[in-house]
């Protein structure tokens, strides 16, 4: 009897002391799974292979253009080449056919324009019920998109300055640069409203969440669908919301005159102009990037997706490049 106490106060010791060890998860194989949000909206999501909760990874959200889809954004952009590489999350909202029959992202309409209504609170909701299942470093979420997915990273840069670090447009426009479909087809061709007055409106929207946005846009000078003009607006309204956010006065602390311009060129393939804005402190807040003879398309990447020039210089990791160096805080 005295043996079987014995062997029983070890059992059961044992069991205690393993209960108090902290148990870490294994790492998983990458993967790009099918999700929905708390709201409905379908998106995909990429996981780099190694993930393990304990480790808090950046998050990416990426917004597709018109007649695109999670998928084939995801094909020709390569971004989820470059999570995998870089070790960060990747979301893909999709927009559905029910809410625009060419599946772009309704920039253009005021219901989809501010903080807490339509499509930009339910992108918001789309990166919340990513970190209740996956461990992300809230000072690293970014938002980049294309076309119509531009217009609405923007929007989120504007509208949600509190959960996104930084902002990536390719072919995009203006915060607020139309507010109607029928006014939308005008801005495309001959760009939106004076960017100093939709710089201050942004910074309006910002409310008590203001803070300087790092905003790095591509345009390519052939692009007829949304005309460059669009594109030289983006970085000179974030100019002027962040040169309002820098020190609450409108005194071009940061302005839309480049402090740095570097020419490049793609083997074999366009040539480029990189424009860097710097703060007065020295650092970099914006950057254009103008491509040569490009049309509408996102830069680099492959024809496997749509919409892409793989010609052109590889956007996603400048755009990657541009995310790392400019966390929330």
């Amino acid at each position: 009897m005295a043996r079987w106490i014995t062997f029983s106060s070890i059992v059961i010791s044992l069991s205690l002391v393993l209960s108090v060890i902290p148990t870490f998860h294994q790492a998983h194989a990458s993967s790009f799974l099918t999700k929905t949000s708390t709201d409905g909206r379908t998106y995909k999501l990429y996981i780099p292979s190694g993930y393990t909760p304990e480790t808090p990874l950046p998050l990416v959200v990426m917004l597709h253009g018109c007649a695109q889809n999670p998928d084939n954004f995801a094909a020709g952009t390569e971004m989820n080449q470059y999570a995998e590489q870089y070790h960060f999350l990747v979301a893909y909202p999709d927009q559905p056919y029910s809410a625009n029959l060419s599946k772009c992202w309704n920039w253009f309409d005021p219901l989809h324009q501010s903080r807490g209504s339509g499509e930009p609170a339910s992108i918001a909701r789309v990166v919340n019920h990513i970190k209740e299942s996956y461990s992300v470093d809230s000072d690293r979420v970014y938002v980049g998109g294309l076309s119509a997915g531009g217009a609405m990273s923007v929007i989120m840069g504007a509208a949600y300055p509190d959960m996104f670090a930084a902002v990536g447009v390719s072919s995009g426009l203006e915060y607020k640069a139309a507010t109607s479909s029928l006014t939308a087809w005008t801005v495309m061709m001959n760009g939106g409203p004076d960017p100093v007055q939709q710089g201050n409106r942004a910074y309006q929207a910002m409310g008590s969440y203001a803070r300087v946005v790092p905003v790095i846009a591509f345009h390519g000078t052939s692009d007829y669908t949304v005309y460059p003009v669009n594109g030289h607006q983006v970085i000179s309204q974030w100019a002027q919301t962040n040169d309002r956010v820098s020190d609450g006065s409108d005194n071009n602390n940061i302005d839309d005159h480049a402090d740095q311009v570097e020419n490049g060129q793609v083997t074999g393939g366009r040539s480029y102009t990189r424009s860097v804005y710097k703060d007065q402190a020295g650092n970099i807040v914006m950057e254009k990037i103008i491509v040569n003879g490009m049309g509408h398309a996102w830069s680099g990447g492959t024809y496997t997706g749509t919409y892409t020039d793989p010609t052109g210089p590889e956007a996603s990791k400048m755009m990657w490049n541009f995310f790392q160096n400019h966390p929330k805080n």
